[in-house]
């Protein structure tokens, strides 16, 4: 048995056996990332698609996922590779990539006007050595690396990464502690992860408006007003620059039943966030 350090769960995972995630595993007595190099999807993206508007906007990124997932939403859009028990139970679903090789794949598509490398789809820090191991090629050969996460992840396994990381676009579920309970996850622990990510790279944030979940004026208020605070590196205030998208919910997996969001709500809350944001964003509207 072992313990995996990778977020708040710290799973004590028996040999041969998975954590939570379904992306680590124990193995020899140590908890290895399952994952690692196996890629389920791949595709040349606009870089807004992330959502990033503020880094290399009108390019285009090689995006890269792999499968699982530490949180449980119960809307996910990737629930077919996030919750990895499917992939377990069809590794052909997989193709299997060394760092060289999709570092290679990502330097072919230069002449596209490809950037760099987009690590995205699933959670990609359920498998943070990959990343890691991929970023840094990528940093070397002068790419750029776009992280797409939940922030489900321990500060150790943040310093790992932020390295070779250029930008990162991190979903904030909500602002409520019962938020993160329904989708499985851990408040401080993301918000301690946004903090000092947004020292460090360039930082934009994401909270999809659920109806019932998370569409408040009072959440969407504490949001901004958390961003707005936010320092660099230096302690300067920096959050008020700090892009915000606030995208628009669709019925999906476990809510298909659901009403999308109402699309003057996402409105009136974009203009709620503009007093204390600059840059507030809408999506799927």
């Amino acid at each position: 048995m072992a313990r995996c350090e990778v977020c708040f769960r710290h799973c004590e995972i028996e040999e041969g056996k998975y954590g939570f995630c379904m992306a680590r595993k124990c193995e020899n007595g140590k908890v290895t990332a399952a994952n690692y190099g196996e890629v389920t999807g791949i595709a040349l993206d606009p870089i807004e698609k992330k959502p990033l508007y503020h880094f290399y906007p009108g390019s285009v990124i090689l995006s890269v996922g792999s499968y699982g997932c530490n949180l449980r939403c119960p809307f996910c859009q990737n629930d077919d590779i996030s919750w990895g028990d499917a992939v377990l139970g069809q590794r052909n679903l997989c193709r299997y990539l060394t760092p060289e090789e999709l570092c290679n794949i990502a330097l072919s598509y230069k002449n596209l006007g490809n950037i760099g490398i987009a690590y995205t789809y699933n959670e990609p820090l359920t498998g943070y050595e990959y990343v890691r191991d991929c970023a840094k090629l990528a940093h070397d050969a002068g790419l750029k690396n776009v992280l797409v996460t939940n922030g489900t992840a321990g500060l150790s396994v943040l310093g790992e990464i932020l390295p070779y990381i250029d930008a990162m676009n991190i979903d904030l579920k909500g602002f409520t502690e019962k938020c993160y309970r329904t989708l499985g996850g851990n408040l401080e622990m993301t918000k301690a992860f946004i903090t000092e990510a947004a020292k460090h790279c360039h930082v934009e944030i994401t909270t999809l408006v659920v109806p019932g979940l998370n569409d408040s004026e009072e959440e969407i208020i504490a949001i901004s007003e958390w961003i707005a605070d936010l320092k660099d590196k230096n302690g300067k205030t920096k959050g008020p620059d700090i892009p915000y998208h606030l995208s628009r919910f669709f019925p999906r997996f476990h809510m298909s039943d659901a009403h999308p969001t109402d699309v003057g709500l996402i409105y009136h809350l974009k203009d709620i966030a503009l007093k204390q944001l600059h840059n507030v964003h809408t999506g799927n509207c």
